[in-house]
């Protein structure tokens, strides 16, 4: 059994990690691990900031631990909000007050295309190795939904009617970028007959729909 820290305080995230991973697997959040720190995220791109957050968690307890990354990318925007998703509104940042200003950014553009983008980094005694996963999809003009988290009022995936606001957590996991990050994950972890002695460094960051172990 594989016992990982999540290196993450968002309770949603850590619901929807959990409801992915089988029997195989056991998973800490911060809070759980006892670790009650938020850990700075300064960096320009989704895959710096989330091997920094591993490397501070793994340096703090010396366990092997997970972190992700995840921004919405709108090409009409030039990526916006991309690696600053969660703080796009800036001091007066929530999940209503960066959506609000993402409808006002986008009211005068026809190109609603948009994608959810996960960069995992999975930590094992100092060694990283980087899983994506991306969602395609478009934005609404208004919100629909009252479930999940952050712009998922707004975001309808590729092959869907529905917002991942309006969608169950199982609904949600047929087109998540998280779980196809997380999916990586797992399938390299079953790989590994030991997961704590690993020797150098692997990198597993693919185009989504691939893997490399």
């Amino acid at each position: 059994m594989h016992h990982l820290i999540f290196a993450t305080n968002n309770s949603h995230k850590v619901l929807e990690v959990k409801s992915l991973l089988g029997s195989n697997f056991t998973i800490e959040s911060l809070q759980e691990a006892g670790i009650f720190i938020d850990i700075p995220e300064p960096f320009d791109t989704l895959e710096a900031n989330a091997i920094e957050k591993a490397r501070v968690i793994y340096q703090l307890t010396g366990s092997s631990c997970f972190s992700e990354d995840t921004g919405l990318e709108v090409p009409a925007l030039g990526g916006e909000p991309g690696v600053k998703s969660a703080r796009y509104a800036g001091d007066d940042r929530s999940f209503e007050n960066n959506i609000d200003k993402l409808l006002s950014k986008l009211k005068d553009q026809t190109d609603q295309a948009a994608r959810f983008r996960t960069v995992i980094c999975l930590n094992l005694q100092g060694v990283n190795h980087l899983f994506e996963g991306i969602c395609p999809g478009r934005l609404l003009g208004e919100r629909r939904g009252e479930g999940g988290f952050g712009y998922d009022p707004i975001f309808v995936p590729d092959g869907a009617d529905l917002t991942f606001g309006e969608m169950t957590l199982d609904e949600k996991n047929q087109y998540s970028h998280r779980k196809k990050a997380i999916t990586k994950l797992t399938e390299f972890l079953t790989t590994l007959p030991d997961s704590n002695s690993l020797p150098g460094t692997n990198t597993n960051l693919q185009p989504d729909g691939q893997n490399k172990n």
